[in-house]
């Protein structure tokens, strides 16, 4: 009896470890070059918040209770992304000068950060490259195989939690549709929307002033167009640099035309900011906002987006600088507007 009391003593002290050692996630690591006494890790939609102190020679360790799922390191400069689960041991080693190049995690749960710490180079260094939407379609194709191909190989590995694995299947699903797709707008801007093509025409939009307002109204002047809504805030951002252009160029061969793309429930928002901010130029109303044809025409899916359009109702830019951006009055100087 004492032997069958002892054995079940022993079984139950195993059971009682592995449930501990399920219940938590050791963290530990080295920074080299630290840029600061602690990190933290954080995850915002589960509340989650751990500060860490980094010691004089840039080590740290602690363990947390976690839910399984994504993290943030902060080392008080940068950022990387992490996936814990309780039960993973994991060390981080980093030199914060060279921080996405060599960061890297070993010990038991690691291979989902180092799967997102790769990724994160790859996908840097295809964005990085300039030439990417410029490419020949084929060569373009090869790329992206390339890239999806390696994803394949790494995402197989079988160390990785299923539930990691089936996020990331679906990430590189909607980062390669982004990607194509950003390629595909681009290439048919430069054949259907390139320079001295004619115009697509917007058509009787309401004017906020009265009455309504064609592109082909504004013949015989150089038009600038924004596309925007009063919910984006990017387009506001771009707001005072417009105005500042509007009063550089007030008087000369030139119409600013401001278009909203906002839904008909939120015209009397439209008013309203146009009136707030003091908005100038010519104030337009799209008449269907995304829908609109000159919208489609011009394959225009994100905002603020700038047009411009040369006195023949011609296309000079698909899509031109932005008025915060320097090159714009480079153009229009190259233009003698």
């Amino acid at each position: 009896m004492k032997k069958i009391v002892c054995l079940m003593a022993v079984a139950i002290a195993m059971i009682s470890c592995k449930k501990e050692q399920n219940n938590f996630v050791t963290f530990s690591g080295k920074i080299t070059n630290k840029n600061s006494d602690s990190v933290v890790i954080s995850n915002p939609q589960f509340k989650f918040k751990r500060v860490i102190k980094v010691d004089e020679n840039g080590m740290f360790k602690d363990t947390m209770n976690v839910k399984n799922g994504f993290y943030r390191l902060f080392d008080g400069t940068e950022y990387a992304t992490l996936y814990l689960k309780n039960g993973a041991d994991i060390n981080m080693t980093l030199d914060s000068k060279e921080f996405d190049e060599t960061i890297t995690y070993t010990g038991e749960g690691a291979s989902e950060s180092n799967f997102i710490a790769k990724s994160s180079l790859l996908q840097e260094e295809l964005f990085n490259d300039k030439t990417l939407f410029d490419l020949p379609k084929a060569d373009f194709d090869a790329k992206m195989n390339n890239f999806v191909s390696d994803f394949d190989k790494r995402v197989a590995d079988p160390k990785l939690d299923s539930t990691f694995v089936a996020f990331q299947k679906k990430n590189i699903t909607g980062l390669t549709k982004y990607i194509n797709k950003t390629y595909a707008d681009k290439l048919f801007l430069a054949t259907n929307l390139a320079k001295g093509m004619a115009s697509p025409k917007f058509t009787n939009y309401e004017n906020i002033k009265g009455g309504t307002t064609s592109l082909d109204d504004l013949k015989g002047k150089y038009v600038y167009v924004d596309v925007w809504a009063t919910w984006c805030n990017p387009c506001k951002r771009e707001i005072p640099f417009l105005q500042k252009v509007e009063k550089q160029y007030h008087g000369k061969n030139i119409e600013f035309v401001s278009m909203s793309v906002d839904q008909k429930k939120d015209h009397d928002a439209w008013v309203k900011m146009v009136a707030d901010k003091q908005l100038t130029g010519i104030q337009l109303f799209a008449d269907s906002d995304w829908n609109s044809k000159f919208v489609t025409d011009y394959r225009i899916t994100g905002i603020p987006r700038f047009i411009l359009i040369d006195p023949e109702g011609n296309i000079v830019d698909a899509n031109a600088p932005r008025p915060s951006n320097p090159k714009l009055i480079e153009l229009f100087d190259s233009l003698k507007i």
